[in-house]
């Protein structure tokens, strides 16, 4: 369904082919919070032709180059647009960490190796944290708003992820994750960000 909401959303601004629609999609950072699949793009474009909620408008051809159809949407496009934004934004997912299933069995694995595996994540959150400030940075004037708070919100959810990464792997260092600790953890909960 998010597929279909970008695809109304892009039409929303302008008239489209599909391979536009993909490059747009690249260009703004869209695979940073979604699947970019070209497959499921042009079967989405071709789901939405049949419901009429496009239609194609001209059919380009150029020289040793595959034919395109540039595709507007439709007053019924337009609701159905609407419909699915709000749908979206209702949308209350309980997002499961792919850590959280290994998690409770890392007390039986090496501790050294764990902590190298998660020295690979809190790298990977440190070049993800640099590409959000680095598109934040491109795009102030460019883009609307709400496209600089996507950003930002992406950079902090990376940050909170990379402060809870580098917590786990000073435990792994030390040997720590099997502990059972009559005290807690050292968390402020008031100031968690």
């Amino acid at each position: 369904m998010s597929m279909k909401l970008v695809i109304l959303g892009l039409l929303m601004e302008t008239n489209r082919h599909t391979y536009d629609i993909r490059q747009t999609m690249k260009e703004r950072g869209m695979h940073n919070y979604m699947k970019l699949q070209d497959g499921s793009l042009y079967y989405a474009m071709d789901q939405l032709h049949k419901e009429g909620l496009v239609e194609a408008l001209e059919v380009v051809r150029e020289t040793n180059r595959p034919e395109k159809t540039i595709y507007q949407i439709t007053d019924a496009g337009r609701r159905k647009f609407q419909d699915l934004l709000a749908h979206q934004l209702h949308e209350s997912i309980r997002h499961y960490h792919p850590l959280y299933v290994a998690l409770p069995f890392t007390v039986h694995g090496d501790q050294a190796k764990i902590a190298n595996i998660l020295e690979h994540k809190i790298l990977a959150q440190k070049m993800l944290m640099t590409k959000m400030r680095s598109l934040y940075d491109e795009h102030v004037g460019v883009v609307p708003r709400v496209i600089l708070q996507m950003l930002v919100g992406t950079y902090k959810r990376a940050f909170a992820e990379l402060r809870w990464l580098e917590q786990l792997q000073k435990d792994a260092r030390e040997g720590r994750l099997q502990e059972r600790d009559d005290q807690g953890l050292d968390v402020d909960w008031d100031r968690i960000e």
